[in-house]
């Protein structure tokens, strides 16, 4: 999906769910104004947004839902066999775990690394030492989920360094990356403030 903004990029996965909730109540059309209800995003983004992957539904007659969802799946790598690595396997690290396969939606996390010889080979999934991130990555591995507080860059260049490409942060420590890297920055605290201030805006 090239020359797609980031923004809407992030919308792409939230019409996916919506579509395959839609599609398991036997519904088979849908207008961009009913996917709105749904989504909460107005019809006028929707129609933008797919228009970015291309000619998806005619005027006056709506969405093929199934269609749709094929298209989705397919861009944001639902049929893909996506290997993804789990890098710092403490507590946060072990509740992503529980969340392993996802529904099959965006691949399976199949081994994770930490420092912590304690947790090496403990879980769910094999854990190897993360300084043998090199010699255990699975073939044809780019993602990695980093949940480490410590030795953050250093743990980046590993990944980097063995071909990782998308790196999911949850480390909430500043990095540099090569600009071939893609990295995904989770901040549940930013966004618990941010929907405080947007609740407190709502009260006045």
């Amino acid at each position: 999906m090239k020359n797609v903004p980031n923004a809407t990029l992030q919308r792409y996965p939230v019409y996916l769910k919506a579509l395959r909730k839609i599609a398991s109540s036997g519904k088979q059309r849908i207008m961009s104004r009913e996917l709105s209800d749904y989504v909460n995003i107005k019809p006028t983004t929707i129609r933008r947004d797919f228009s970015l992957i291309g000619s998806l539904g005619k005027q006056g007659y709506g969405y093929d839902v199934e269609y749709l969802i094929d298209i989705f799946s397919n861009e944001l790598g639902m049929y893909f066999d996506e290997k993804i690595i789990l890098v710092g396997a403490g507590n946060l690290g072990r509740a992503i775990l529980n969340y392993n396969h996802w529904d099959n939606v965006v691949g399976e996390i199949v081994c994770a690394f930490d420092k912590d010889p304690e947790r090496v080979g403990k879980l769910s999934v094999p854990v190897y030492d993360v300084r043998d991130i090199k010699k255990h990555l699975p073939k044809g591995c780019r993602i990695a989920i980093v949940c480490v507080s410590t030795d953050v860059q250093n743990t980046i260049d590993l990944l980097v360094d063995a071909g990782i490409i998308g790196i999911v942060d949850f480390t909430h420590e500043h990095f540099t990356t090569p600009k071939n890297i893609h990295v995904r920055s989770v901040d549940v605290v930013s966004s618990i403030q941010e929907l405080v201030f947007e609740t407190n805006s709502m009260a006045k």
